[in-house]
């Protein structure tokens, strides 16, 4: 069903494209842990652009294509013309005529579209400032590891800004039936829109989406707990304003007293231990987390065999 498509968000997917992204990284998972090759994109290239850093990123999705058999070419501003002012169009338009696939991390989710317009190749959005969806494809993969298959009436309850995290976790969990609550600080709630279309879509799942101040009316009862830094990428700048406003947006111990008492709780890193989270959460939650991190080259394997395969 995904042959050929972009993935730019999840809004985007079916449900049922939703199960096959994460059905095949458990399969691709299992392959790679027992040693068995799975050459699925043999004698295809993938191009990697770059004009926001990471370490999870990278690394995952240049592992994955080797994995797959294939090769992954990085690609920063100083590597295209792109940096020196040719327009996304023209860019799309060359790299299509070179590469299998295109996947880009950057700030305006509107640079991603374009590129996905004018590109005749899939278009993986590996960030912007409104959306994440690998990260929360990931994120619902590690959830069926730890919590069951069933994803379908379990509670994910968010705790902090509400940034592109937050948006791509209100369509992950609308896709699959999920209750999910946000918690911010005044004015930091997720985008208005993005927010609409996801409780449009949890009508269709039987799932819902919820917007709080309260981190304890979040909390309550919830099944996952899920926090991020407090200032992304880009806002540097905010870093020691926003400590002040978000200092009691914090993942802890007495928040995981309202919460289910089998409660895990996920982080897509890096974390600042004693901010969003402390440390001795985190490191209760360890063996989560840590799965949920190395998840990144499962499920991101399995999109681009999706998408990239024939």
């Amino acid at each position: 069903m995904l042959k050929g498509k972009d993935l730019l968000s999840i809004h985007d997917l079916s449900s049922d494209e939703v199960y096959e992204i994460l059905d095949l990284a458990k399969v691709l998972k299992t392959k790679q842990k027992a040693g068995i090759e799975h050459p699925m994109l043999k004698g295809k290239t993938l191009g990697m652009i770059f004009q926001k850093s990471s370490t999870r990123t990278r690394v995952s999705f240049e592992t994955g294509m080797y994995q797959l058999g294939g090769t992954a070419l990085f690609l920063s501003d100083r590597d295209l013309q792109i940096g020196r002012g040719e327009p996304i169009a023209d860019t799309a338009r060359v790299l299509s005529r070179y590469l299998d696939g295109i996947m880009i991390r950057t700030f305006a989710h509107s640079d991603v579209e374009e590129f996905a317009k004018y590109a005749d190749v899939p278009v993986i959005n590996a960030l912007t400032d409104l959306l994440h969806p690998c990260q929360v494809l990931t994120d619902l993969l590690t959830a069926q590891e730890h919590k069951g298959k069933e994803l379908k009436g379990l509670k994910l309850a968010y705790i902090g800004d509400g940034n592109n995290m937050t948006h791509s976790l209100m369509y992950g969990c609308a896709k699959v039936g999920m209750h999910f609550a946000a918690a911010t600080p005044a004015g930091y709630e997720p985008d208005a829109a993005v927010t609409r279309q996801a409780t449009e879509d949890a009508a269709q799942t039987g799932g819902s989406i919820t917007v709080v101040h309260d981190i304890y009316e979040a909390a309550r009862d919830a099944d996952i707990l899920y926090t991020d830094v407090w200032a992304s990428m880009g806002q540097e700048a905010e870093r020691e304003a926003r400590k002040a406003i978000f200092k009691d947006y914090q993942i802890n111990k007495e928040l995981l007293k309202v919460a289910d008492k089998r409660a895990i709780v996920m982080h897509c890193l890096p974390a600042h231990r004693g901010e969003e989270i402390t440390a001795d959460v985190l490191e209760a939650n360890a063996a989560v987390i840590f799965d949920e991190a190395e998840n990144r080259l499962h499920a991101q394997k399995a999109i681009m065999a999706l998408t990239m395969g024939n």
